[in-house]
């Protein structure tokens, strides 16, 4: 079935969620940050991705928002930074993530061959529109889909639900496409074509479905069509 809908997540896919450790490790006055901020966003992001699969799980949601400084907080202590100024400014940060260079001239490409396209995030609206409009992609972009109107975080089937709901589409027409290994593993089985974004070169998660597709980054999405 030809793909007529690209739909993608948004942190780590579309916006690089190092970014705001990156900048803030970069600012004046921020040494002690400097010295640790790889492994602080590194552990920022694997326990934001936990709480969501936990609160999924147990039943317990929350919109992203309180994920992610719960996330952050528990970073902060383990990297031993106990500074509110600097938690404050990480969380600023976050709302204006830098998205991956790629992405403009990808998305763009896309709209010229008639596709729709689409955001599918546990991000709540209003993160994923101060993402969104800090990387100037509205135009590109025909909706942004989150996990808010069904009060699960993905891999929840009732997310990937959304898709369909909202473009009328088959299953087998959507490309979708994460940088997260899990949730195109998910996606796969859900029944969509999947492109799993493998910046970091890591293994395949062993789950219960298969991404088609494995690319270093987002540049040959318009190919795949």
């Amino acid at each position: 079935m030809p793909i007529t809908t690209y739909v993608f997540d948004a942190y780590g896919t579309l916006f690089d969620v190092n970014a705001a450790a990156r900048v803030a490790a970069a600012e004046p006055g921020r040494d002690a940050l400097a010295e640790v901020w790889p492994k602080l966003a590194s552990d920022w992001r694997l326990k934001q991705l936990e709480y969501t699969w936990l609160r999924a799980v147990a039943g317990h949601h929350c919109d992203f928002w309180q994920v992610t400084q719960d996330g952050l907080d528990w970073a902060m202590e383990a990297c031993g930074l106990v500074d509110a100024e600097l938690r404050e400014r990480l969380l600023a940060l976050y709302w204006e993530l830098d998205a991956f260079e790629e992405v403009p001239l990808m998305l763009a490409a896309l709209k010229a061959n008639g596709a729709q396209t689409a955001i599918l995030s546990n991000g709540s609206p209003e993160m994923l529109k101060g993402a969104v409009d800090s990387a100037g992609l509205q135009t590109l972009l025909d909706a942004v889909l989150s996990v808010e109107s069904v009060g699960v975080f993905k891999p929840h089937a009732t997310v990937y639900d959304l898709v369909e709901g909202h473009f009328g589409c088959a299953r087998d027409e959507v490309l979708f496409v994460s940088s997260n290994g899990w949730d195109a593993c998910s996606a796969a089985a859900y029944g969509f074509q999947t492109a799993w974004v493998n910046r970091a070169g890591a293994p395949m998660d062993r789950l219960f479905g298969t991404p088609q597709h494995v690319l270093p980054d987002l540049t040959s999405i318009p190919e795949l069509g």
